[in-house]
């Protein structure tokens, strides 16, 4: 059986050696992953263990220390997994330590170390990942039991609408200065996969203009199954600058205006039901290069000085009469409240996208939705999120984007946990 013997001593003693360096410079990603996984090597519960891990370190860690227990062929998978990673100098540091030849590369020959990539207009197309397909994990009746009081209500089927709006190709006339947006047909498939797995109705619109998607997300906020379902999903892939992403006309749509088109009063089918966006588009044209960490002491909090914003508050005998007039009249909402809102980039800032595997925003929402909707609020997903991009590192050797950074981001008028309860129904547990 795969897990009754070990790796060979001369293998498991160069995993040792290079261990601190593998460490610091493997990239261990969904792909990665599967790669072994394909193999036989890791089971679902080790990709599991493995891709929660917060930090990259802790995800080599984890990895580096179940491979000596995966048996005989553990090691030659491994060497496999680097180089389809496109990480062969990993490879070639452990090939100096182990005296065994390792596996041939496969028929499309030994790709160069790294490969150095293109930039494209406003979305930087760098790094390797790659999206991964692994099952939504299913939330327990008793997880939900215990947290349905207290978040959204999240019981019909389906859980909602969801819409994607994907331009990927310009019209070079009307907009000569945006490029092709090549991986974002990936990005769309890859949310259509996800969304339709947690129970979403999902519609994918691709290459509209401005005019074209101003008229999309109209009808679909006047879709009548609104009334029946618990929330709505909104995904925006495009081009992009502060506050507005481009049609393929090269007009801009505000997205100020797309949040008014499912607010309290635009969209009343939806009121007090969560509203999510997910916006992959940069924010502007400047590139993060990041900065070298530094041990510092801690930055202290500023003092307190809250005032009430309008200072009329509660002035005068107004109060009760006020009280008294509340009572006669029908709760009202505010005019936009539980949305949340992901944002692939920072105010004026680039996003990045790699031009096979899409963008590494979406592919980490996917992964973490996968993994971690069945017991986290999206809220705490999001945050997850941006750890994971904040550890994330463009490699273009050669390029001013070499080692460039991306941090997402997001904004939240929830008054609830949002649990997404994925392939759980309460309905059915009745019968």
């Amino acid at each position: 059986m795969l897990g009754e013997c070990g790796m060979l001593e001369r293998d498991r003693r160069g995993l040792r050696k290079c261990s601190v360096t593998l460490c610091k410079e493997m990239v261990v990603d969904e792909l990665f992953i599967q790669s072994l996984q394909t193999d036989d090597i890791l089971t679902d519960s080790m990709a599991e263990s493995i891709l929660v891990e917060p930090t990259s370190h802790k995800r080599s860690w984890r990895l580096l220390s179940l491979l000596p227990k995966r048996g005989p062929r553990a090691f030659s998978s491994f060497c496999s997994a680097l180089r389809d990673t496109e990480q062969q100098h990993l490879c070639a540091l452990l090939t100096e330590y182990v005296d065994s030849p390792l596996p041939l590369p496969t028929q499309e020959g030994i790709v160069p170390a790294k490969r150095a990539r293109t930039q494209e207009s406003m979305e930087m197309c760098l790094d390797a990942d790659s999206p991964i397909t692994s099952s939504v994990l299913p939330c327990t009746p008793d997880f939900y039991l215990k947290h349905c009081q207290q978040s959204y209500s999240m019981v019909s089927s389906p859980r909602g609408l969801a819409l994607v709006i994907s331009n990927v190709s310009f019209d070079p006339c009307a907009a000569p200065d945006l490029d092709s947006r090549k991986g974002g047909e990936v990005d769309e498939e890859v949310l259509r996969k996800v969304f339709t797995e947690l129970d979403y109705i999902v519609t994918v619109r691709r290459d509209l203009t401005a005019p074209g998607m101003r008229e999309c997300i109209e009808q679909f906020g006047r879709r009548q199954q609104h009334q029946t379902v618990s929330s709505c999903v909104v995904c925006l892939l495009s081009h992009g600058v502060e506050g507005a992403i481009y049609g393929t006309d090269g007009q801009l749509l505000e997205l100020d205006w797309v949040f008014e088109a499912f607010d309290n009063a635009h969209c009343p089918l939806l009121q007090n039901k969560p509203k999510m966006f997910f916006i992959q588009a940069c924010r502007g044209e400047e590139m993060d290069c990041g900065v070298e960490q530094s041990d510092g002491p801690e930055r202290t909090q500023s003092p307190g000085c809250e005032q009430r914003d309008a200072g009329r508050e509660g002035e005068g005998d107004g109060d009760t009469r006020q009280t008294e007039e509340r009572g006669r009249l029908r709760v009202k909402l505010p005019q936009r409240s539980d949305m949340i809102c992901g944002f692939a980039s920072l105010k004026g800032t680039a996003a990045m996208r790699n031009t096979k595997r899409g963008s590494w925003f979406i592919q980490e929402v996917n992964s973490a939705l996968r993994f971690r909707a069945r017991d986290t609020h999206l809220s705490d997903i999001l945050v997850q999120v941006n750890g994971r991009i904040k550890d994330r590192e463009g490699y273009a050797p050669g390029t001013p984007h070499h080692r460039c950074k991306e941090m997402s981001e997001f904004t939240s008028s929830l008054c609830k946990d949002l649990y997404l309860f994925p392939k759980y129904h309460p309905q059915t547990e009745l019968l």
